[in-house]
């Protein structure tokens, strides 16, 4: 139980080191939710899901290779609920950043 707290505090700090970048990013995503906020219901849902789909399998093949660890190193339980996890974060966050997109594109 311990690794998790450490891991969400972890996070919570590098959060607290990026929002002067992150803010701008929502508020530009807020700006494009309200321009297209008529159309954004006619986006399929199984556009968004296969889009969750394939940056999460890209995520889960990346993120090791990124901070040094291969899949093999993996061996405990809580390093792959926290790469399972990442890699749904990182798919959900394409989808919640690319539906406005895909609505423009139903003009």
């Amino acid at each position: 139980m311990y690794e998790i707290w450490l891991a969400m505090n972890i996070v919570y700090e590098i959060a607290l080191d990026l929002w002067p970048a992150l803010l701008p990013l929502l508020l530009v995503w807020l700006a494009v939710l309200l321009i297209n906020r008529q159309r954004l219901g006619q986006v399929a849902w199984t556009t968004l899901l296969a889009l969750v789909a394939l940056v999460g399998v890209m995520a889960v093949l990346a993120l090791p290779s990124l901070t040094k660890p291969s899949l093999v190193d993996m061996g405990d339980w809580v390093d792959w609920a926290f790469l399972l996890a990442m890699a749904a974060g990182f798919g959900v966050a394409a989808a919640v950043f690319l539906w406005p997109v895909l609505a423009m594109r139903k003009r």
